[in-house]
C-alpha cells in the first residue's frame, strides 16, 4: 500500500499557540494548495493546551478543503472532540492501545517515536494505520538520517502498514523515497525556509535516488 507520488508528503506543524495562528494560517494554506500534502500533524505548544481545540479546529478549517487529513499529536480525545481525522501517538504502549480502541475504525491512528524494531512491530501488530520513523523527539533531538533510512528500508521490505520517514533536510527526501517510504514527513525544513512554498515545491520535485 503506497501513496501516489504526487501526494506523498506529511507535514508536522510547528508547535503552535493560539497567538501564532493568524501568522501561520496563510503559510499553511499555501503549502496545502500544492496538492502534494496527504496528511498534517497538528502540534500544540507547551502551555497552550487550554487552547488546543481552537488551534486544531482552525487548522482543520484549512486542511479539510485541501483534502489533507489532519491528525492530532498524542491526544485521542481532542482528535474526536475537534473532529480531526485521527491521532498520532508516541510509542507503542498503553496510550496507543487506548487510541486504537477509541478511534478505530472511524479515524486514523498512527504511531511514531518507536525507538526499537520491537516497538515498531508491536505497533504494527496492534493495528496502526502507519508507523513513522525519524521524527524529532520532545527534546528536539532528530535521529541521524542513516538510522532513519535503515529503519524505513527494513519496514518497507517486510511489513504491510504504510511507513512514514522524517526528512530533517530537503537533501534527505530522495534517499527516503529510494528506501521505499510511503510518505515523507517534513517540519522545520519547510516552515523555517525563507519560502515554505518554494521549499515544499523543491521537495515535491525530487525523484528517488537513481532516477534523476
Amino acid at each position: 500500500m503506497s501513496a501516489p507520488r504526487s501526494s506523498r508528503f506529511y507535514l508536522l506543524t510547528p508547535r503552535l499557540d493560539i497567538v501564532d495562528l493568524d501568522a501561520f494560517a496563510p503559510i499553511f494554506s499555501e503549502a496545502l494548495a500544492s496538492g502534494a500534502v496527504a496528511s498534517v500533524l497538528a502540534r500544540v505548544a507547551p502551555g497552550a493546551e487550554g487552547n488546543s481545540k481552537r488551534i486544531v479546529s482552525r487548522l482543520l478549517e484549512i486542511a479539510a478543503p485541501a483534502g489533507a487529513a489532519l491528525l492530532v499529536e498524542d491526544d485521542a480525545r481532542l482528535a474526536a472532540r475537534a473532529g480531526a481525522d485521527g491521532v498520532h501517538v508516541s510509542g507503542a504502549g498503553a496510550t496507543l492501545i487506548e487510541a486504537l480502541a477509541s478511534l478505530k475504525p472511524e479515524r486514523i491512528v498512527g504511531a511514531g517515536l518507536l525507538r526499537t524494531r520491537d516497538d515498531a512491530m508491536t505497533a504494527g501488530e496492534a493495528g496502526v494505520d502507519y508507523v513513522m520513523f525519524g521524527e524529532p523527539r520532545p527534546d528536539g533531538f532528530v535521529p541521524p538520517a542513516l538510522e532513519t533510512l535503515e529503519r524505513v528500508a527494513w519496514w518497507a521490505e517486510i511489513f504491510e502498514p504504510p511507513c512514514v520517514g522524517y526528512a530533517a533536510r530537503l537533501e534527505d527526501v530522495a534517499a527516503l523515497l529510494s528506501a521505499g517510504v510511503d510518505f515523507v514527513a517534513m517540519g522545520d525544513a519547510i516552515w523555517k525556509a525563507a519560502s515554505p512554498r518554494d521549499a515544499l515545491a523543491a521537495a515535491i520535485a525530487l525523484p528517488p535516488l537513481g532516477q534523476r
